[in-house]
Parts: structure tokens; sequence; C-alpha cells
């Protein structure tokens, strides 16, 4: 080509289109060029296109690749088209930048002056494409004592600096648009330079360009960052926001570049000190300004120091480009004050303790008939693990009422503790029947009262079914999927009605595969809606805990340590919240997802009607129907979807106010899987599988912490 030593070749990538035949024609000339090497890695490109999550749209497969001429390298290199490269260049920014983030960002013309500290932040802000344009301007070159800081080479020596800047970040990105100005900074070319700037990057070591590039910066409304290598100095001046902001902040006073002009390297030094604060410069930094013009020839520089410059300003950079907070001011990010305050982390693995709880356990220490009515009470289950209930013993006069202290957001109008309530009157009703004391049971709005016959409690010579209430268990393992077997899907059926209840059993693959997408959303919800997801760790207990009878222990969650590691991260509101901003969050309803597609069957305990009486009566159906499903060696897990207790529409803004409409969907969408009628309710979904034994019991407080009057 008769023009590749033209102005900018020695420094801008020459890009080629074969499906244009006058650039196909230049091409084949390079080809022609036995100097010249080619390289053509698009297959692996192309794999990598491939590979994306989520699948790149059909335009970017459909682009069509270029061919980049590096006249300072004498290489011509085949990439993807500039759509799909920058695809996928930048997927590894998210989510730490999101697409649209992404988008803006790159709409940015940034302008650098001073190229040594300059460099760094050049070349950071190309890697992550969060530029559209950047204009670079040095008159200096390359000289062998800047190659402690600047990422240049021996062969760069001689080289203006901005020239070696961009001819790095073409290499990177040939498609980024880089400008530069040779001469740096002058009168002749500081309009041009400033000219459709969206920010200035200021790191010149000229006192009076400083100034003068501020007030250029300032009429033009263009904010201004600085960073000053010792000890991460930050400067941020919001031209944009402030326009009659004094320059410096004011630290200066009032002070113009004329003034600044022709000063030697010992003139400029008080008022750098001044600029800089002296009493905030690190004692070596400090120390080295005492010996400039001395044993030193200016101040030094790290080039450890200038890559942490790179990224500070880029955090800046990104901070000022999406809108978020950023004024005016300074901040120091020291890495030797981090360094100093090292400390040992703290154990992140948690030691699982040993269970506890067993039935036998139980049996011995509850010599008193009495005591074991109230023990088998305080073993049912309830949301979270809360035990919302109180016992009062009045002679021979049991009774079992909602405590209105122990509720959460999903327990709307206390229907979940109701439902907690009728399993432990269920328990208790059990043991007094096996001791042959059962006098009567009263159902009652507030709660179920157990009335004991009089005389002695008669031997039990029928163990069974207090042994299931005493041994039941929350088994969340994995299951095998095998098929239920008729005959205790018919004894589960029965189990509920003796309760005044309606177990729906979901047996089929569709059918399972229908409630575990309603489930998993709905999952997702909970952990997206901050007081909801507040909730559910609220009743996470990991060993050493405070509060460990109350609450659902990680070690009964059937989860690896993978998936513990991964509850650390979602426990996090911060996390949770910018998941919501992003409206994604899929992942959040797997394990949900995962679990329930690995069931034998769903089994939904329904009750007639919505009141307190109703809810009771279904948690004595569950209670049953849980016990009878343990007997016959099924792992049971109980779900509470987040939707589960809400009737109204009123109600479910109660639940999430963003999400409500979502949960209602999900609710009617649930209710017509079980083919429900409008005046049902649902006490409890349990998940039936056949998995493997959990000898895991959840705590409970002491009878006597429930036990009142």
């Amino acid at each position: 080509m008769n023009d590749r030593n033209l102005p900018g070749h020695h420094w801008k990538p020459v890009i080629f289109d074969e499906t244009d035949a006058t650039q196909r024609a230049a091409l084949d000339e390079l080809r022609r060029d036995p100097t010249l090497t080619f390289l053509d890695e698009r297959k692996t490109q192309r794999k990598g296109l491939l590979s994306l999550l989520p699948g790149p749209e059909q335009s970017l497969l459909d682009e069509n690749d270029r061919w980049v001429f590096f006249p300072w390298r004498k290489t011509v290199v085949a990439v993807l088209g500039p759509n799909s490269f920058r695809h996928l260049r930048l997927d590894r920014n998210r989510n730490k930048i999101t697409l649209a983030e992404q988008n803006s960002l790159g709409d940015l013309t940034i302008g650098i002056i001073g190229l040594s500290v300059g460099h760094a932040i050049a070349h950071t802000l190309a890697l992550e494409g969060i530029c559209g344009t950047l204009r670079l301007a040095d008159f200096d070159e390359i000289e062998l004592s800047n190659l402690n800081r600047i990422p240049a080479s021996i062969l760069d020596l001689g080289v203006n600096k901005a020239v070696v800047a961009a001819r790095r970040i073409a290499e990177i990105d040939p498609y980024l648009r880089v400008e530069i100005a040779e001469d740096g900074i002058t009168e002749n070319t500081i309009d041009e330079f400033f000219d459709g700037l969206d920010l200035l990057v200021e790191e010149c070591d000229s006192l009076d360009v400083k100034v003068r590039a501020r007030e250029a910066a300032r009429s033009r409304r263009i904010p201004v960052l600085m960073e000053t290598s010792d000890r991460g100095l930050l400067d941020v001046e919001r031209f944009d926001l402030e326009p009659e902001r004094p320059v410096f902040h004011g630290v200066l006073g009032e002070i113009d570049s004329a003034s600044l002009r022709g000063l030697g390297t010992r003139d400029k030094i008080p008022i750098v000190l001044d600029q800089l604060d002296a009493s905030l410069l690190s004692a070596r930094m400090a120390a080295s300004m005492v010996e400039v013009s001395e044993t030193i020839e200016t101040w030094p520089q790290l080039g450890g120091d200038v890559q942490l410059g790179g990224a500070t300003i880029a955090a800046a950079v990104r901070r000022l480009g999406t809108g978020a907070h950023l004024p005016s001011g300074r901040i120091r990010i020291d890495l030797d004050t981090h360094l100093d305050a090292l400390v040992p982390p703290n154990p992140t693995r948690r030691v699982q303790e040993p269970s506890v709880d067993t039935a036998a356990d139980a049996r011995r220490a509850c010599v008193d008939p009495d005591a074991l009515v109230l023990e088998a009470a305080r073993r049912a289950p309830s949301g979270g693990n809360s035990q919302p209930w109180t016992f009062t013993r009045d002679g021979r006069t049991v009774r079992i009422e909602v405590d209105r202290s122990r509720t959460s957001t999903l327990d709307i109008a206390f229907r979940g503790s109701c439902v907690a309530v009728g399993a432990a009157a269920f328990n208790a009703r059990v043991v007094a029947t096996a001791q042959g004391r059962l006098d009567r049971t009263d159902v009652g709005a507030n709660g179920v009262e157990i009335t004991l016959g009089a005389g002695d409690p008669q031997p039990i010579t029928d163990r069974r079914q207090l042994d299931g209430v005493l041994e039941r268990c929350t088994n969340r393992e994995l299951g095998t999927g095998a098929p239920l077997d008729a005959d205790i899907a018919a004894d589960i059926a029965a189990a509920a009605a003796a309760e005044g209840g309606r177990a729906v059993l979901l047996t089929t693959p569709e059918s399972i595969a229908a409630a575990a997408d309603v489930l998993a959303a709905a999952d997702r919800i909970r952990y997206l809606t901050p007081h909801l997801h507040r909730d559910m760790f609220s009743e996470l207990r990991w060993p050493g805990d405070p509060d460990p009878d109350r609450g659902i222990e990680v070690s009964t969650l059937g989860i690896d340590d993978a998936d513990l590691s991964k509850l650390e991260i979602v426990k996090r509101p911060d996390v949770m919240e910018l998941v919501q901003v992003w409206d994604a969050g899929a992942a959040l309803g797997t394990d949900m997802r995962d679990r329930v597609l690995s069931s034998s069957a769903l089994a939904v305990v329904v009750v007639p009607g919505s009141t307190a009486e109703h809810y009771i009566r279904g948690g004595c159906a569950t209670e049953n129907v849980w016990v009878t499903a343990h007997l016959r060696g099924l792992a049971v897990q109980p779900v509470s979807p987040a939707f589960l207790y809400a009737r109204s529409a009123e109600e479910y803004r109660q639940l999430s106010t963003h999400h409500a409409e979502a949960l209602q969907q999900l609710s009617f969408r649930f209710r017509a899987l079980l083919e429900m009628e409008s005046t049902e309710s649902v006490a409890l979904v349990l998940r039936l599988s056949c998995a493997p034994k959990t000898a895991i019991h959840s705590r409970r407080l002491p009878v006597s912490a429930s036990v009142s009057g």
C-alpha cells in the first residue's frame, strides 16, 4: 500500500471488510507483501461467541468478519465484526457492568492529558470497554527511566507516549476510536482537544497545564478526574454540576495558569505540596520531596501505584458514566494503610454439630404421662420452626393456642400459625389416645382444647402412630423420582380425610413439573423481596448461633458444601438488591425446582374454608398425612410458597409490593393445577420422595418456654 506511511498509520490500525470490493483489493495487496504476517484465529473466536449465555442474537452470528492491519507490527489479524467482537470481548464484564451500563459507558468520549500515569488509565478504560472514544495528549517520548511505571518496552524508546498507548489499545480493541495530540495541550490544540469531551482525566506534570486544563473544562462544564499515585489520592471535580467551583477545590486560592508558566521544579514544590496537602503525603514521598534536585531529579513513582490509579479512575468513570453517586472531593485509597490492618479471617466453614432429639430420648425423658403429651405437641412442624403456640394446663384440660408474637411475613392473618397449632394438637391427641386417656377434643377459632379422661394412663400396646409422631422429621434430600405406590396414595388420602381435610396428590411427571415451575418462581420472588428475604434468613441457624432451639438448622437443609457456600452469597441483601434491579435471578428457584422434580409426589392438604378453625383442622390433617407418609418409608419436606396464605389482592401486596401481581398469578396457576374450589384453602404443601433416611431433627424450645398460666 502506498499510503502505509501516511500520518496516523504509525499508530492507527487499518480495518478491512472483504465484502467491499475496494477494501478486498487493498487486502489482497497486503497479502502479496512477503514481509507481513497474517494471523487467523476466527475459529476460536466463533467458538467463544457460540458458547455465550444467553446465546448471541442471529445478527451477531451473521456479522461479517474483518481483517486488521497493524503497521507497526507488520501483522494482519482476522477478527470478528465490530458488534460481535465487542459482545464477546466484554462478556466477562457481566454482571459487574450490566449490558445497559456497558452501552451507556461505550458512548463516552474521554480525554487524557499525560500518558505516564495516563497510560495505565487509558489501558484500563479500554480493557473494560467503558469509553467510546479516547483522546490522548502528550508531547513527551518514552525514555528508559519511564519503564518502571509505563507498560511499554525497550522497542518503544523514543516513541511518543500517546502513540505507544494508542498502539497498545488498538491491539486490545481495534474498533475503539483513539485520537492523539502528539504536541500535548497548547493554546493551539486545547480547543480541538476539549471539543465534545464528556470527561477529562488530567495526569500531566506541568502545573500551568493542570490549571489551564481545569479552566477549559470548567468553562465547558466537563468533569475532571485526577489520580496522584502517592497513597492513591483520587481527586474529583464535578464542573458539570458545579460550574462555579474553584479549580483544585480552592486549596490553592485564587490561581490562574498564566502565573504558573515557566516555573522550575524547585519552584513547583511548595505549590504541589499545597495542592496535595503535605501533611497527608506518605513518609517516603514527603522525605523524597526534600531531595528533589539534590539527590533525585524529580518525585518518585511506582508501577504498582500507577496501576492502582488506573483501577481507581476506571471505578470513578463507571460511576460518573452510569449516573451513580460521585460528588466533587478527594479520597485516598492507600494500600499500605489497608495492609497495616491485616487480621486473620474468621472461619467460613461451619462445623456440623451432632444430631439430637431422638424419639427414644423423648420417651426416656418423659416419665410423666402429662409431660409426654406436651412433649409430643412441641415436636409438631411449624413455618421456619417458629413454634408459634402456647400450652396451658388446667387440671385435665390442655389448651394449645396461637402465640401471636412468633409470626412472620408469610404468616398472613396467623393462618400458618393455626396450621402449626393444629399439628401440635394432633400430636398431643395421638399420645393421649395411646395412653387411653383422650376424653374429647374441641377445635375453635382460638385453638384446640384437649380434655384428658380421669384415671391413670393405660399401658401403650400399639406404638406405631406414637412412634411416627415422635420420629417424624423433615427430609430435604433429593428423591429418586420413583412413582408413588397406589396403596400409599390411598393411605395418605384417608389420613387427610380423617381430620376434615383433603389431600390432592400430584403424581404424574407433567403435574409435578408444572408445580415445580410455580414453586421455583415463588422462591425467586421470596429471595428478591427484601422483607421476605430477611425473614427467610432470620429463620436459619448455623452451629454456634444463638437461639439454637428455634429456626431451621442448616445441617437439615440437605445441601452440600458448594451449596452451603452459595447460601452465604444469596443471604446478602445487597446481592439480592442488584439481582432485583437486573430483573435476573432465575437460578434462585433452581434448588426448589430440582427438589420438586426429584419427588414421587406432592401432597397438598386442602381445607374447605379459610377461617382460623379451618386452618387448625388443616394442621391436624397435614400432620396425619406427614406421619402416615413417614411410617410408609417416604421422605417428607414441607414447602411454603410465598403466596401460600394470601387470599386477597391486598394480602398479595402485603407480601411484596413489587411482585404482588406475579404472586397472585402464581397462586391462581397452582390452584388451577390442584382443581381447587374458590372457597377452599391450602394448609400446606408436602414433598414426598424416595430418598436416603435422615436422623437430623430440628431443635425445639423446652416445653416450659411455651407453657402459660
